[in-house]
């Protein structure tokens, strides 16, 4: 039988609510510090939920006024994100080090370009049809941000955007993988964006009763697993990491964070916005991956939880690792959440937690859940393991192995197993 061709993680970017690079983001997590605000904006007074998680950093600061320009915010957060994980991954000048026909693109959004389209319906209707901006239709494309990315670098072997509502960046790496797997790439730039904290999302979020209304203490509201939660934050920002084949990375002598043992998807085929109860589709993917990595439950020493606080989400969540794990694997296997920290960023959030899930392995801690003062009784009689009050230290000896979980409206599931290289 033909090896497998194995994917590392070389390179890190990150753009998010607590840190606008990955070192930040990073330090940020172990610190237990909240991204969350309450919204200053006239247009917020109004509205039923009037807090987010804004980016640290704003992109337009970073990136040339001309450049900055040709992009919606959501794209403006990955090719920042993008030129810091390029850089990490020590990759020099485009070309120096890679082939760009076997290099690529995969960076995802759930909605794209949110602000441009809004915005450029809001010229129109003020000042007709001649006062639409010409570069409307580029800026709000779901895949501007991996389109550009490839630009930036190089890239022609392919730009691809998956989308799969908040599963979208783990879906990314998830493809930029399989790229690398059957040798279409060597190298991959994955991750996903967003930029959506405008009044008709929060309006329409808030009409679903999907998020936190915790107006007066904006760092409690976002509360996984916890008794008391009652909906997500919304959040903004970008996560992109390089993948290469190994054998790639070592050709060049590149510094490995881990590696993509495997992954899994799947569909609930159960309801647009609600998850299974049961979480049976999530417990597909969880087994999918598993056995795409070969990796046993026992093998499981960290799990990065979609857990976006919202009831029925974290319980099913929680329903499907203990059943996949088994009551004895998922006591061992510390559960975080990434999410009390950064709010939901949507289309990124599975590509900045699956950051997070490759620095715990690389640095052997794992952050806290934040806001995690009564655990539901329901999940406390799972057995589920969770990481509360501070980092808990990984086994400092041995391999180890993460999963990292992201799931979306729609049904949609998927699952990435980490391990250390």
């Amino acid at each position: 039988m033909e090896k497998r061709i194995r994917v590392v993680v070389t390179g890190l970017g990150a753009t998010t609510p607590v840190g606008g690079d990955s070192t930040a983001f990073w330090q940020s997590l172990l610190g237990g510090s909240s991204g969350v605000r309450a919204l200053t904006a006239p247009w917020a007074a109004e509205l039923p939920v009037r807090i987010a998680a804004p980016a640290a950093r704003d992109p337009a600061g970073v990136l040339d006024r001309v450049e900055a320009r040709r992009l919606d915010r959501s794209a403006q957060f990955a090719l920042v994100a993008a030129r810091e994980a390029w850089a990490d991954a020590g990759l020099g000048r485009p070309g120096s080090c890679t082939e760009p026909r076997r290099t690529a693109t995969v960076v995802s959004s759930a909605v794209g370009g949110w602000h441009t389209l809004l915005g450029s319906w809001d010229a129109m209707t003020a000042g007709g049809a001649r006062a639409v901006p010409p570069l409307t239709i580029p800026k709000l494309m779901p895949n501007a941000a991996s389109a550009r990315i490839s630009m930036e670098f190089g890239a022609y072997g392919g730009a691809h955007a998956a989308v799969s509502a908040c599963a979208s960046g783990a879906e990314a790496i998830a493809w930029a993988c399989d790229l690398i797997r059957c040798g279409r790439a060597d190298v991959v730039l994955a991750g996903g964006c967003e930029a959506v904290i405008h009044p008709l999302a929060i309006a329409a979020f808030a009409a679903m009763r999907a998020m936190s209304r915790r107006n007066a203490d904006p760092e409690a509201a976002s509360r996984p697993f916890d008794a008391d939660r009652d909906g997500f934050v919304l959040g903004e920002g970008a996560g992109v990491l390089v993948l290469e084949s190994a054998a790639h990375a070592a050709r060049r002598g590149a510094r490995v964070y881990a590696e993509v043992a495997g992954h899994g998807a799947s569909a609930d085929a159960h309801h647009l916005a609600q998850p299974d109860p049961a979480g049976r589709g999530v417990a597909e993917a969880l087994a999918a991956a598993l056995a795409d990595a070969d990796a046993s439950p026992y093998d499981i020493a960290h799990v990065a939880a979609h857990a976006t606080a919202t009831p029925a989400g974290d319980l099913a969540e929680a329903r499907a690792l203990a059943g996949v794990l088994g009551p004895a694997a998922v006591r061992h296997a510390g559960v975080t959440a990434t999410k009390s920290m950064t709010g939901h960023m949507l289309g990124a959030s599975g590509a900045v937690q699956t950051i997070a899930a490759v620095l715990a392995l690389h640095e052997r801690v794992a952050p806290p859940v934040l806001n995690l003062s009564s655990v539901d009784p329901e999940i406390r009689s799972l057995g589920i393991d969770l990481i509360r009050d501070k980092p808990r230290e990984l086994p400092f000896d041995g391999p180890l192995t993460a999963l990292s979980n992201s799931f979306g409206f729609g049904g949609h599931n998927v699952v990435l197993v980490l391990r250390t290289p």
